[in-house]
């Protein structure tokens, strides 16, 4: 399951950066939702307020000034903690794997998340939608097949069209600026598994599903 967009809502992380960047909230939102639509990378709403931003030391620079770069159980959106509890006790492997920084698999192993595996992309080497990211995340899996594995996140492009193209099965959920704004292609969508607007809606459709 991807971390950023699907069990972590950024919204708290989007109005800081804001912040730090000294521009309006809502300003910084409507830059950033441009570029997700033009399929721009996702820091060039950063760039488009501080030429030449490099993330690795602006976030020195933030942890240096005391606004380190972090987030607590309050950023988990309200259904991510009991649909994995849910899932775990369905008897299933559970994992959490998305594009983050190393310091991120210590945070969410400090949330204490019902869980198998916590992998971030930097701290494996490889970053989404690289196939090497969901071959590693097939590895984690527990042995099973590519196609015995389900991978849950909100963007078709980063998410859902290379874990299909893995082998594995997808669930895309709409929620957050991607799931919204990238709500297509169409054909991708119809290749899931599931698409869901709520995680409270995966531990059934997952029984159904292994039932069938």
């Amino acid at each position: 399951m991807d971390v950023g967009g699907t069990i972590l809502d950024e919204s708290r992380e989007f109005a800081t950066w804001a912040d730090w960047l000294g521009v309006p909230h809502h300003t910084f939102s409507a830059v950033f939702g441009a570029g997700i639509a033009r399929g721009q990378d996702w820091q060039t709403a950063f760039r488009t307020f501080r030429p030449g931003f490099d993330l690795p030391a602006e976030l020195e620079r933030r942890t240096a000034a005391g606004y380190p770069d972090t987030f607590t159980e309050e950023d988990l959106y309200p259904d991510a903690r009991a649909c994995l509890a849910a899932r775990k006790a369905q008897g299933l492997r559970v994992g959490l794997a998305g594009n983050q920084p190393a310091e991120a698999e210590a945070m969410l192993h400090a949330l204490d998340l019902p869980v198998d595996v916590i992998g971030a992309s930097h701290a494996w080497g490889v970053h989404k939608p690289s196939p090497a990211f969901f071959d590693r995340v097939i590895r984690e899996g527990g042995g099973g097949t590519a196609h015995s594995l389900l991978y849950v996140g909100d963007r078709p492009d980063n998410d859902a069209a290379p874990a299909l193209d893995a082998g594995l099965q997808a669930c895309l959920i709409r929620r957050g600026p991607w799931g919204y704004i990238l709500d297509t292609p169409p054909e991708v969508a119809a290749r899931c598994l599931f698409r869901i607007d709520s995680l409270a809606d995966l531990p059934a459709l997952v029984a159904t599903h292994n039932a069938a």
